[in-house]
């Protein structure tokens, strides 16, 4: 089932990551979960609309294709870390692709 882009969605997730207070130990393989898929999403968007050409945008791409094929770590604190890596990636990449007229611009 095709489900439309939500950049808010995308928004919302990161900052659980980014959060000054870490999510609970119970609740990072689902928030990374969600992370993965809109790296993944963020991604195919970039790659269809030819964004590596931009070097700012191929070195987040990476990042991101990078970090979604990551395990998250058993360790709570090491997957808090890799939440905030993903979370900020996702956050940074939407928002090159908003620069470059790729998305529309978000709330």
């Amino acid at each position: 089932m095709w489900v439309p882009f939500d950049a808010d969605v995308v928004l919302d997730d990161a900052a659980i990551a980014l959060d000054e207070v870490p999510p609970a130990k119970e609740d990072t393989e689902k928030i990374a979960g969600r992370l993965r898929g809109h790296l993944v999403r963020l991604v195919t968007i970039a790659v269809a609309a030819e964004s590596e050409q931009d070097t700012a945008a191929a070195q987040l791409i990476e990042h991101a294709r990078l970090l979604g094929a990551e395990d998250l770590p058993g360790d709570h604190r090491e997957a808090v870390g890799q939440l905030r890596r993903m979370g900020w990636t996702a956050s940074e990449l939407l928002d090159r692709l908003v620069a470059m007229r790729c998305l529309k611009e978000v709330a």
